[in-house]
């Protein structure tokens, strides 16, 4: 009995002791379709039998954007991580160091510079994973640095977007970043230097009433969500069915609040060549004062 006792928990530790083993099969959310992980990333994670497009690491989306996949981290300021000493079932602190860990990223926000098809742009992408891409200081901070440096090198600014709104343990100081993003999207347009922004799944909240619906052209990926609010805070609000589709890329799409939905197969081409139609001659252009 007593040996019993001294082994059960060795081997209670042997069987929940996580190991990181290699990702192998896939589930596509929307078919339940199981994808085998090398090829669904290859494919750029969309699934190849129902086309839904999964979310994508940042680092993975800027490797997609630039030339050979190759491009330079835009340095960021650094802003106080943790403004409020905001607790709810753990420290805010604590959630910012596991996130950091987990992702390798500093904050929601990752911003790059380099070519696309020998151009040269800057890009900035948020990633989900990190707190639902939720937009605080340092994200606000890494954008308006993105639009800064494409300001400053006079290139076209890239954005893609996917979040789910502010970021409650900011408070006022996450609140605060949208119109700090917008008076950086209106320095591009001063400028005359063009922005896009590509919207993916979800982009929702803060985001989409600031610097995710300031740009020159608006693009999002298939069956992507963007709205203020989600659908089923609506419909329970409302108490009323919403449409198919409702606040689907498609139905935004029909109703012109994006200009296009993208395949992300075609998105890296379809993004240089607005890049040279709206950059012809830009060399020629002085930049307003206004």
């Amino acid at each position: 009995m007593n040996w019993i006792k001294s082994i059960r928990p060795k081997i209670r530790g042997l069987l929940t002791t996580k190991r990181d083993l290699p990702k192998l099969w896939v589930k596509c959310p929307e078919t339940g379709q199981m994808i085998f992980y090398k090829d669904l990333e290859a494919n750029q994670f969309v699934v190849p039998g129902s086309n839904y497009h999964m979310r994508m690491a940042a680092q993975t989306r800027l490797a997609h954007i630039f030339d050979d996949g190759e491009y330079q981290r835009v340095p960021v300021r650094e802003v106080p991580q943790d403004p409020l000493k905001f607790r709810d079932s753990k420290r805010y602190s604590d959630r910012l160091k596991a996130m950091k860990a987990e992702t390798d990223l500093d904050d929601a926000v990752l911003v790059g510079e380099g070519k696309l098809e020998g151009q040269e742009v800057v890009a900035a992408v948020q990633d989900f994973r990190f707190m639902g891409g939720s937009l605080g200081m340092a994200a606000g901070e890494a954008v308006v640095a993105g639009m800064m440096r494409a300001t400053e090198k006079r290139t076209p600014f890239i954005l893609i977007v996917a979040s789910g709104g502010a970021r409650m343990q900011e408070g006022i100081f996450s609140l605060m970043q949208m119109p700090r993003t917008t008076i950086a999207a209106q320095k591009l347009r001063q400028a005359c230097l063009p922005y896009f922004v590509v919207l993916t799944d979800p982009t929702l909240g803060g985001v989409t009433a600031s610097y995710a619906m300031l740009g020159d052209v608006h693009i999002a990926e298939p069956g992507a969500l963007i709205g203020f609010t989600g659908p089923r805070v609506i419909q329970q609000t409302i108490r009323e069915q919403l449409p198919e589709g409702f606040q689907k890329a498609e139905y935004q799409l029909a109703r012109g609040m994006v200009d296009l939905v993208e395949h992300r197969r075609q998105l890296r081409e379809t993004l240089a060549r607005l890049c040279r139609l709206l950059t012809e001659g830009m060399g020629a252009r002085p930049v307003s004062s206004a």
